[in-house]
């Protein structure tokens, strides 16, 4: 999951996942799933995420600048109605610079793939099983580890600016950062390249930054925001 990420079968920037809608449902609806499947007895959960993927959704992990790491592990017996299934999830944060991402097509046994707004797709209600609950912790996830690491850095280029980064702090929480707190607390966070974009709209160049491992102390707070004004009509 990044940015943009694919529906599941059945990642301001929105934050967005893949999926990828089945050719059968247990249920006979039209719900999507998460990217899912089997994995060989030669297989490590991750080497088996990633293989599953490409066979789904054509999107080689191997090639892309991504990070990903193992979530969680689900095992209810009733989470699945046809028989009794065991899950290991993954969480896949693939930088995107915000204005493209990689081309992805239904494997095999599903009928389309597409990437789609996270946010979007955890209020409408519309994943089989038990994704939705998998989707959310997976969004948890990142969400917490943006308040004290540098983790929404691995969504953008290797370099950034600050407005990139804080762009998708946005995205993963639904708000609207202050730009001058936001930019006090990262700072120490970052390393300047000395570098700047170069402006394509008039606007001034702005500074380029890489991401340390040092821990943001104390940590990011989530909720205080710019305040909304209302639309005029």
């Amino acid at each position: 999951m990044g940015r943009w990420g694919p529906r599941c079968r059945s990642a301001g920037q929105p934050l967005r996942q893949r999926d990828v809608e089945p050719h059968k449902k247990p249920d006979n609806g039209v719900l999507h799933e998460c990217v899912f499947g089997l994995f060989n007895s030669f297989d490590g959960t991750s080497q088996a995420a990633e293989r599953e993927l490409a066979e789904e959704t054509g999107l080689d992990l191997g090639r892309l600048p991504v990070h990903i790491e193992q979530l969680a592990t689900y095992t209810s017996p009733d989470r699945d109605p046809r028989m009794r299934v065991v899950s290991v999830a993954h969480l896949a944060l693939l930088a995107s610079n915000g204005t493209s991402l990689p081309k992805i097509a239904a494997g095999s046994d599903a009928a389309s793939a597409g990437w789609y707004a996270v946010h979007d797709v955890l209020r409408s209600k519309e994943l089989a099983f038990d994704h939705a609950a998998i989707l959310g912790d997976g969004l948890a996830r990142l969400a917490g580890k943006m308040e004290y690491t540098t983790v929404a850095a691995r969504l953008l280029p290797e370099e950034f600016t600050l407005t990139q980064l804080r762009t998708v702090y946005d995205a993963v929480w639904e708000t609207t950062l202050a730009a001058g707190n936001f930019t006090r607390k990262m700072m120490p966070q970052l390393n300047d390249t000395g570098r700047k974009t170069h402006g394509t709209t008039g606007g001034a160049p702005a500074a380029l930054f890489t991401a340390t491992d040092r821990h943001i102390h104390p940590p990011l707070k989530r909720f205080p925001t710019v305040p909304v004004q209302p639309r005029r009509t």
